[in-house]
């Protein structure tokens, strides 16, 4: 396993701007966040210009890039070929996770599997693995679910994000069942009335976690997710997770 951190942390900042950032704090690796709204690129320009996609993301200060998230709106033709013009530019750059958000609850069973079934398959053609975010509001905020989903869906992981299951509807229930699935993780501190804490004032157990995640010989990344909070020393916490996380290595 590995630290790395989300370009996330820093809304608004440019992918140069964020990973300098990153550098200076002494990550070495980057998850790099490509949404419509709020990533530090858009899916639609990725699939317009690939190869311009590809020279913005050399603009990393040298940080490997541990992950793509990648969130495209909508659904039908153009979120598939967007994705794989995402999935073409990850190959490129030597990126296998690539983390998606799971379909909002409500969503028909059927055609969730259905969405992420071709996700897989076209992220599989470029050596990539599709993760689903476990995320509260979602499908996958309980963790039967999720597990449920990559038993129906071939070659689907996830990734990994504890604080849904402390701060969500389902707060304390067990979800070291979806560990074998996990492909990505996502990390914060957490509280069941609060989100987002300062780093030990939550109830994430970072050692349990970690020693749960190494008895199914988890080996990817550990993607610290934390941006700004008000009156709280962002770049103190950063650097504080890194440290706490890379004790644990």
């Amino acid at each position: 396993m590995f630290v790395c951190a989300s370009t996330e942390c820093f809304p608004g900042l440019s992918l140069p701007d964020a990973c300098g950032r990153l550098v200076d704090l002494e990550y070495t690796a980057v998850e790099v966040a490509i949404h419509e709204q709020g990533g530090v690129m858009k899916p639609s320009d990725v699939h317009a210009s690939p190869e311009a996609a590809y020279e913005r993301l050399r603009q990393t200060h040298r940080l490997t890039i541990a992950a793509f998230s990648i969130d495209i709106p909508g659904e039908g033709d153009r979120v598939y070929e967007q994705f794989e013009s995402c999935c073409k530019v990850a190959r490129a750059c030597k990126v296998v996770a690539l983390v998606v958000p799971a379909a909002e609850l409500g969503t028909p069973f059927n055609a969730e599997i259905e969405r992420l079934q071709e996700l897989v398959r076209i992220a599989s053609l470029e050596s990539a693995v599709v993760a689903v975010k476990t995320q509260a509001g979602c499908m996958t905020q309980d963790p039967d679910t999720a597990a449920v989903l990559c038993k129906h869906v071939k070659g689907l992981g996830i990734t990994l994000d504890p604080s849904h299951f402390i701060f969500g509807p389902h707060q304390g229930k067990p979800y070291e069942k979806v560990f074998p699935h996990v492909q990505h993780v996502h990390l914060r501190d957490t509280r069941k009335d609060k989100f987002q804490v300062q780093i030990g004032q939550g109830e994430i157990e970072y050692s349990k976690l970690l020693a749960g995640l190494q008895r199914v010989k988890y080996q990817r990344a550990l993607s610290v997710h934390i941006p700004p909070l008000e009156d709280v020393d962002h770049a103190g916490e950063l650097r504080k997770m890194r440290l706490l996380l890379d004790s644990f290595l």
